[in-house]
């Protein structure tokens, strides 16, 4: 993903914290975050809370093989692709920008002041 005017870039864990194949929850400028370190390297970032009862999705089941997420409370699943509700389907999770610089992992958080953990209904990220 490029640099975009519209998001402040901001560390939130090392290469050293996140290894391939695990994720992380962390807090970001306010809001819950999930990072994926897909085996092979590459890094995913959605929204950290579940947005059918705000449950942290850290505490939920990352399966890469099948790639999805799973929040702990009442199972949603979401497709650690590009964050859309596999059960149910009406719903995503919102993706934020990731990128690697050196041994750092940063998330790119949008400047537009807009919640990304109520997303009930699917809509359009921009």
């Amino acid at each position: 993903m490029s640099d975009d005017a519209g998001v402040t870039w901001r560390q939130v864990a090392t290469l050293d914290d996140l290894w391939e194949g695990d994720f992380i929850g962390v807090e970001v400028d306010g809001e819950e975050v999930i990072v994926v370190h897909l085996p092979g390297g590459e890094l995913r970032c959605f929204q950290g809370m579940c947005p059918h009862q705000e449950i942290l999705l850290a505490d939920g089941k990352v399966d890469f093989e099948a790639g999805t997420i799973t929040c702990s409370a009442h199972e949603w699943e979401f497709s650690m692709d590009d964050g859309r509700g596999l059960n149910p389907r009406d719903c995503r999770l919102f993706r934020y920008e990731v990128k690697k610089d050196g041994e750092a992992i940063l998330v790119g958080v949008p400047r537009d002041g807009r919640l990304r953990r109520l997303r009930h209904k699917t809509e359009q990220d921009a």
